[in-house]
C-alpha cells in the first residue's frame, strides 16, 4: 500500500472512531434528535454518507472489473479538474456554506434506528477496502464520473479526497449538534 493509499485508509479509520466516540454514549433519542425540521439529526447525518459513498461502489466494481465507461467530458483534463476542484472546495469548506444534496443522497433512516452507529462502522471497512483495490486505477489516473450526474467528472483520487473531506464535515455537522442538544 503507497503511502497516499495508506494515509487515506487512516484518515477513513480516524473518522469513524472519531463518530464511535462521539456517539455511542447518547441517548438513541438524541441521536434522532432534529433542532428543526431543516436540520438533520446525528443519524441522518451519519446515513447520508453511508448512503453517498454506497452510490460510488457500483462505479468501482466497473472499474475493477474493467466494464466501466468513463463519459466523454472525461478526456478533457480541464473538465476534470475544474469539477474535481469544485466539489472538493464545496465539501470542505468546514461546513460555512450550507449545501442541499441531490435527492438521491437525501439520508433515509428509520427514527429509532439503533444500528446505525455498527452500520457506520461496517459501511467504513468496505470503503477502506474499495480505496485500496483502486489504488492501481489511481496511479493511472483513472477519471470517473459523480454517481450523481455522468456529465460531472474527476479522477478517482480526487472522488477519494472528497469522499473523505464530505464525511470529515458531516461528522463536524453531527458533533456540532450535540453542543446544541445535550
Amino acid at each position: 500500500m503507497n503511502s497516499k493509499t495508506q494515509k487515506w485508509t487512516e484518515s477513513v479509520d480516524q473518522i469513524t472512531q472519531g463518530a464511535i466516540n462521539s456517539f455511542v454514549n447518547i441517548p438513541l433519542e438524541n441521536i434522532h434528535l432534529k433542532p428543526n425540521p431543516k436540520i438533520w439529526s446525528i443519524a441522518e447525518n451519519i446515513e447520508h454518507l453511508i448512503t453517498i459513498n454506497k452510490t460510488y461502489f457500483p462505479i468501482l466494481e466497473r472499474l475493477k472489473n474493467g466494464t466501466y465507461q468513463g463519459a466523454f467530458i472525461g478526456r478533457f483534463p480541464f473538465f476534470t479538474n475544474l469539477f474535481g476542484d469544485m466539489i472538493f472546495k464545496s465539501v470542505s469548506d468546514g461546513g460555512k456554506k450550507k449545501q442541499k444534496t441531490f435527492p438521491l443522497w437525501e439520508p433515509k433512516i428509520q427514527q429509532g434506528d439503533d444500528t446505525i452507529l455498527e452500520r457506520f462502522k461496517q459501511h467504513q471497512e468496505e470503503l477502506k477496502s474499495w480505496i485500496v483495490q483502486m489504488e492501481p486505477l489511481i496511479k493511472k489516473n483513472q477519471i470517473i464520473h459523480s454517481p450523481a450526474n455522468k456529465l460531472i467528472v474527476y479522477s478517482l483520487e480526487k472522488a477519494i479526497e472528497i469522499i473523505i473531506a464530505h464525511e470529515l464535515r458531516h461528522l463536524d455537522q453531527a458533533k456540532n449538534l450535540l453542543l446544541t442538544k445535550i
